[in-house]
């Protein structure tokens, strides 16, 4: 999970045959930076893609206190006159798995066990933030 700009804020390891809905949960309990309490003027908002379309994601975000904003399956974002208005944002969490894709390490798992794959991610996404990616090219 990232924020607004990209910045990660929280991490969870799983096998490539578990559906993201399935750890949505899990992702939303990891987050790392205290947040705001959501009110009524400042809602917590939370974007997810269509896979989020289920009962499983909508309880997930409302369990948590984050207003979601889950595109339908098979809805668009058009305009009066039928038109796209603004492209998804799903370019910001995109953004930083190619940050991740310049780790080599990271690429392929190699490591066998799940804790050892998970604190290269937790330093390659440590080093995001500082400016200290360049030299973290493992």
């Amino acid at each position: 999970m990232v924020e607004g700009d990209g910045g990660p804020l929280s991490l969870v390891v799983a096998g490539a045959n578990v559906h993201d809905t399935k750890l949505l949960e899990a992702t939303l309990e990891a987050i790392v930076v205290e947040r705001p309490q959501p009110t009524d003027e400042a809602p917590q908002r939370l974007c997810l893609d269509k896979g989020y379309d289920n009962p499983t994601g909508h309880q997930a975000a409302a369990a948590h206190g984050y207003q979601a904003h889950i595109r339908r399956i098979g809805e668009e974002k058009l305009d009066s006159s039928g038109e796209k208005t603004q492209p998804a944002r799903r370019w910001v969490v995109e953004r930083t798995l190619s940050w991740l894709s310049k780790c080599r390490a990271l690429l392929v798992r190699y490591d066998k066990k799940a804790s050892n794959f998970l604190g290269l991610l937790q330093l390659a996404l440590g080093s995001c933030g500082t400016g200290e990616f360049g030299a973290l090219l493992f």
